[in-house]
Parts: structure tokens; C-alpha cells; sequence
């Protein structure tokens, strides 16, 4: 299995990315029912959860980005989404996807730079 995220980018405060993640692999039938998840490290922290979907759609998000950011998904493409909009630059962190048990190996992430 392989992550790939893309996206990301330089933004000033108030702007908007969107990030996209694509798996790829033998996971057709494995891919629909995972948790899929949004993940951030900035440099010198350790990497959080920062949105979840499940297969069915529902969806949770840490508190700093209720309101702003939006995790989709399209399972016949393997693919999540995050729309992030309105975003600061405590926002800025290297952006990794992966399932809700981490098991599948991470990719390179998408770096967000925000800047003020």
C-alpha cells in the first residue's frame, strides 16, 4: 500500500488549501470500509490526528479546526479529502492521510505553510 498526499502548498492567513490522498495497491476491497484520517506534524512536535471519516461518512475533527476544515472521501477512487479554509498559521505541518489503525505505511505527506 502507498500514500500519496498533494495539495499543499504557501498560503497567507485566511486562505485556502485543499489536500488531496490517493492509495494505492492492492486495496480495492479493503479501502471502502477503513477509517480514513488526516494527520499533521509541525516541526518539533510529534504527528496528531487532525480529521476522521468513516465509511459511511461521519465525520470527526480536533476542536482548532471545527468550522474551518472538511474531510471527504470517494471510495471508488481510494481516495480522502481536506478542504481547509480560513487557515493560520498554527496550521502549518507537514500533512500525512492513513487508516484509523495506522498499519499502512506513511507516505511523504503534503507540507502547509501559512504565513502571516
Amino acid at each position: 500500500v502507498q500514500l500519496q498526499a498533494s495539495g499543499g502548498g504557501l498560503v497567507q492567513v485566511g486562505g485556502s488549501l485543499r489536500l488531496s490522498c490517493v492509495a494505492s495497491g492492492s486495496i480495492f476491497s479493503v479501502f471502502s470500509p477503513k477509517v480514513m484520517g488526516w494527520y499533521r506534524q509541525a516541526p518539533g512536535e510529534q504527528r496528531a490526528l487532525v480529521a476522521q471519516i468513516t465509511s459511511g461518512g461521519s465525520t470527526y475533527y480536533i476542536n482548532s479546526v471545527k468550522g474551518r476544515f472538511t474531510i471527504s472521501r470517494d471510495n471508488s477512487r481510494k481516495r480522502v479529502y481536506l478542504q481547509m479554509n480560513s487557515l493560520e498559521p498554527e496550521d502549518s505541518a507537514i500533512y500525512y492521510c492513513n487508516e484509523d489503525q495506522l498499519s499502512w505505511p506513511w507516505g511523504q505527506g503534503t507540507l502547509v505553510t501559512v504565513s502571516s
